[in-house]
């Protein structure tokens, strides 16, 4: 697809995946209608942080998806949906599920009902690699049952299972990616790679406070990751309605990520565990390895990016960046 000229709309455009999918878009000559989650600060997330003239080339917009009539106006005469704005953080909706059926499911319909009366040519869903919980089988496919091991999880269950109902009760032309844990620059505090690098450069931290070692997980380039978006936005009819993996076929425990990452920083600070920091035990996801292969056989896509890479280019960017930080250093919940 060439994506030149191509009228777009990204939903969570502000977001760590989202700002770099409209910043590629935008260098390609799309025009890309940005959506960012309305504020009084006048912030526009991480696009605010994009070059002036990648910045400029984007329509910026703020607002909501749980707003059906925002939605509808922002839908029209676009070609292409990318859908990314959801609330992702797994330990808020252990405190506040409500808002995650309002903004994932709620939200997630908003969308597809109004990309539905608008004419869309295709609608890209992002769903996540937590729908499967704890592996009954690695690697993961597409064909693997889906568990609600969190009410994140559960919601984002629930997203999924209204874009294929939509595309089976109305040939909404959608497709479902899944990545894996994507990580790399403009990623929160949140994610596990984030808030390792935060505290090995931050001087005030003489430790590495984690919680649970030993859940293992498939760590994807965000580069990697967009390239996954633009390759399902060109699959055919067949995929509407199909979820499709995306990941290395590579795990590795936050024990042996932990090392990794004191190996390319130099860090030699110890790790200690924390209980705040970890899952009710049920919840807990021990594996997530993704088996990609769907995706490879119908668009040729492969993760490119080897984690050791990856990581150094995370690690560049947040040592150039954590001067401006936020003060504490403490767990994001």
């Amino acid at each position: 697809m060439t994506w030149n000229n191509r009228k777009i709309f990204i939903t969570g455009a502000d977001g760590f995946i989202g700002s770099h999918l409209a910043e590629f878009l935008a260098e390609q000559g799309a025009e890309v209608t940005a959506l960012a989650l309305y504020n009084s600060f006048d912030s526009h997330g991480w696009l605010d942080t994009l070059p002036a003239k990648t910045r400029d080339a984007l329509k910026l917009v703020r607002g909501d998806v749980r707003d059906p009539h925002q939605m509808n106006t922002l839908c029209k005469g676009q070609d292409v949906v990318f859908h990314l704005a959801a609330l992702i953080g797994i330990p808020y909706s252990y405190e506040a599920p409500s808002s995650y059926v309002a903004t994932n499911v709620q939200g997630t319909v908003n969308v597809l009902t109004a990309a539905r009366d608008a004419g869309v040519s295709k609608i890209v869903h992002t769903s996540t690699s937590e729908v499967y919980g704890t592996a009954q089988f690695t690697p993961i496919t597409e064909e693997h049952p889906l568990q609600g091991q969190s009410p994140y999880s559960a919601s984002k269950t629930s997203a999924d299972m209204m874009a294929e109902a939509f595309a089976r009760s109305f040939d909404l032309p959608v497709v479902t990616l899944r990545p894996f844990n994507t990580y790399g620059p403009r990623q929160s505090e949140r994610a596990v790679i984030s808030t390792i690098l935060r505290q090995v450069y931050d001087d005030a931290c003489t430790e590495i406070r984690l919680g649970d070692l030993l859940p293992s997980r498939d760590f994807c380039f965000v580069a990697d990751t967009v390239n996954a978006f633009l390759s399902v936005a060109e699959l055919g009819a067949s995929s509407f309605g199909q979820a499709y993996n995306a990941g290395t076929g590579k795990g590795v425990t936050i024990g042996a990520l932990v090392e990794i990452i004191k190996d390319v920083t130099g860090c030699s600070n110890p790790v200690t565990q924390e209980e705040t920091r970890i899952r009710p035990p049920e919840s807990e996801v021990m594996e997530l390895l993704a088996d990609a292969q769907k995706l490879q056989d119908a668009s040729g896509w492969v993760a490119k990016t080897d984690l050791k890479n990856g990581i150094k280019i995370t690690a560049d960017w947040w040592r150039e960046r954590i001067e401006s930080v936020r003060p504490d250093a403490g767990y994001i919940t």
